[in-house]
């Protein structure tokens, strides 16, 4: 079996997981707030990556260095996945997925800023041709714009900020502290928000099972996402998380009734264009 056929495989992983979690996400959010998901989603994956880290021998990698750097990421991941669960009770399940897929385009414009990248003309038509995908799936009233359309876009948005203190901290920090600081900060965060008006959920029985799955399929999705890129080009990957528009529009039509729109595949199909070339001159400029 060979590197790219392998790599195919998490990306598939990985897509499966992250289907599971938007499903979870519905399941529990009738029940729980945004807030409350994410505190007790963080306590779960506190318990996974200490047990984990401690098996692999792993634990002594956490550190307390570039905390500000740590809480950075962690306060735009947070914000961003608050953003998606929220947006999961307002927009279609595939629209969602669209959104979602514009975060490559903000990492590209925010880049410059953060990392020092350079924003080529290159990059500015590539985050363009995005745009249009975008416009294409949102089909924005601006006499009145959806908030479920803004949420979820902001979502992408949290999202790019995350990828980017990450990117950062990679550089100096090992996955294992990086995993342990996301969930050890995130559930401070998740206790204050969900706290801050006297009223913690307890999550029932029913809810249980939903919450686990959130818990672990939010770390076995960047985990497989990590294993697929570290197998395969990003070139060959891409193509594989697009796979994830259709299922989740399959899954939206068969359990929530959600129409199949055409549009919001074709300003999708757009969104992936628009990554893809970035991806494609970006690995054509580092041969150079």
């Amino acid at each position: 079996m060979n590197d790219t056929f392998r790599g195919s495989l998490w990306m598939i992983g990985a897509i499966f997981a992250f289907t599971s979690m938007a499903i979870a996400g519905r399941a529990v959010s009738f029940e729980l707030d945004t807030f409350e998901i994410m505190m007790y989603r963080s306590f779960i994956g506190i318990v996974v990556v200490v047990s984990l880290s401690r098996i692999a021998g792993t634990l002594g990698e956490v550190n307390r260095h570039n905390l500000g750097l740590h809480a950075a990421r962690n306060l735009a991941h947070f914000f961003g996945q608050n953003c998606w669960f929220y947006a999961l009770t307002l927009i279609p399940l595939a629209q969602l997925f669209a959104l979602e897929f514009t975060s490559p385009i903000w990492v590209l414009l925010l880049a410059p800023f953060f990392l020092g990248e350079k924003l080529t003309a290159a990059k500015v038509g590539f985050a363009a041709l995005g745009f249009v995908g975008v416009l294409i799936v949102a089909r924005p009233n601006f006499g009145q714009l959806d908030p479920g359309i803004l949420i979820g876009a902001a979502a992408a948005v949290g999202f790019a900020g995350s990828a980017i203190f990450t990117k950062l901290l990679t550089r100096t920090e090992t996955i294992t502290c990086i995993l342990f600081h996301l969930t050890v900060m995130q559930a401070v965060f998740g206790v204050v928000c969900a706290g801050i008006d006297g009223d913690i959920a307890v999550p029932s029985a029913a809810s249980l099972p939903g919450l686990i799955v959130i818990g672990l399929a939010g770390l076995v999705a960047h985990f497989c996402l990590t294993k697929a890129l570290t197998l395969a080009p990003a070139s060959v990957v891409m193509p594989v998380d697009f796979v994830r528009l259709p299922a989740i529009a399959l899954i939206g039509m068969l359990l929530y009734s959600e129409p199949l729109d055409g549009l919001v595949f074709l300003g999708a199909a757009i969104i992936f264009g628009a990554n893809y070339l970035s991806i494609l001159y970006q690995a054509r400029i580092a041969k150079m």
